[in-house]
């Protein structure tokens, strides 16, 4: 890598794409009439399954609506026990207090960050109804061991896919699902964006109908099929549901970004080859690894320093800001939040403690050129010396 020219413009951590066609389509679902839930988020629902080969998929307003239905559909309820990592967005834990259930924290893998299946097997008690397993910034989870663990002990897994659109677990897919269901985000963040929104995912024809009944206020017939009917439809509400519907003009946004997203995929591994190239001739840090049968969509691009060979992480983080270049501290620590600081977990969580204050998220996007990508190295370097 060449010494890189310092670009005038600040770097940002991250960027969605969107180009012609999304603002096209935008337009036109504007026009059509339909700007809530219709017939463009049907056709994305279809699109999104077919891509992903799941047989259903329920489009809903975000990837914690998601999580917060699939919880209500799976059936966890008041004192049942779920398991999931604390090194995870606060959304993870949050959908489970959300139906009165206990989130149980498991330790991570420190080399992928994701669930530590023998560490699940520690936790599981009488009171266990669930494991919710979350695919770290787009790299799969270990599904094999966590399914079998899952039906060993008649548990329901259930995936929190929100970073994991594009990602494949030995040949398929995440979202085929590899569990009853799987949840993804649409936030501007994500590599598909449609502003905000989700999707879930299952092959439960029974679960998919719920899930289209809890996301719209428990109606048991969808505004689509009243208004394309010929005859009076008169709708009922059979259960308490939510206002958890995507909109048409998101669909739409979404149905464009969906066609592009291969390529999109593509440019981000590329990205991402390039930082693990320079990166890891370095020796104050470990670059991403990518398990046998594992592909990551890298969604974020997160390194770990080694605290005793380098300047603090936040020191560096903010030399970077200083040099025009967003970063982010690596993925959060939920267990450190009031919300969920009423039990001592640190004990259980050595590699969680450890792996949130020493990891920390590169600039990575589908636009970034190499330019830009060789400045964010070099100030990378610079910033560590301190």
């Amino acid at each position: 890598m060449s010494t890189a020219t310092r670009p005038t413009k600040t770097i940002p951590v991250a960027k969605p794409f969107f180009g012609v066609e999304e603002e096209q389509a935008l337009v036109s679902s504007l026009r059509s009439g339909w700007v809530s839930q219709g017939p463009k988020v049907s056709e994305f629902e279809k699109r999104f399954a077919d891509y992903v080969g799941a047989q259903h998929a329920v489009a809903v307003s975000s990837c914690t609506t998601a999580l917060h239905l699939a919880m209500i559909a799976a059936g966890i309820k008041g004192g049942d026990e779920v398991i999931c990592p604390s090194l995870s967005f606060i959304a993870t834990a949050n959908c489970i207090r959300y139906v009165g259930a206990l989130p149980v924290f498991v330790d991570i893998d420190p080399l992928t960050y994701n669930l530590n299946p023998l560490q699940v097997e520690q936790a599981i008690t009488s009171r266990t109804r669930a494991i919710l397993a979350v695919h770290q910034i787009g790299l799969p989870a270990a599904l094999k061991e966590l399914k079998a663990i899952a039906e060993h002990h008649g548990l329901i897994l259930l995936e929190d896919a929100a970073c994991a659109i594009g990602s494949e677990y030995f040949g398929s897919k995440i979202g085929q699902p590899h569990s009853l269901m799987a949840c993804f985000s649409f936030h501007p963040r994500k590599i598909l964006s449609t502003g905000e929104g989700g999707m879930i995912t299952t092959n439960s024809e029974e679960v998919s109908t719920r899930l289209r009944r809890l996301r719209q206020h428990g109606m048991t017939v969808s505004d689509l099929a009243r208004h394309s009917s010929n005859k009076v439809v008169v709708e009922s509400y059979d259960e308490v549901g939510y206002n958890f519907r995507m909109t048409d003009l998101q669909a739409a946004v979404g149905i464009e970004q969906l066609n592009r997203l291969d390529d999109m995929l593509a440019r981000r591994r590329h990205l991402a080859k390039r930082y693990t190239q320079e990166l890891s001739k370095l020796n104050w840090l470990i670059t991403p690894i990518e398990p046998t049968g594992y592909r990551h969509n890298f969604q974020s691009y997160m390194i770990r320093l080694l605290p005793e060979r380098v300047a603090s992480r936040d020191e560096i983080m903010q030399r970077m800001l200083d040099l025009g270049i967003s970063t982010r501290r690596g993925i959060m620590a939920t267990h450190f939040e009031p919300p969920y600081a009423d039990r001592d977990w640190n004990s259980l969580l050595p590699e969680t403690i450890k792996a949130t204050a020493q990891t920390l998220i590169l600039p990575l996007y589908h636009l970034m050129t190499e330019e830009e990508q060789d400045w964010v190295i070099q100030s990378l370097v610079e910033s560590a010396k301190g």
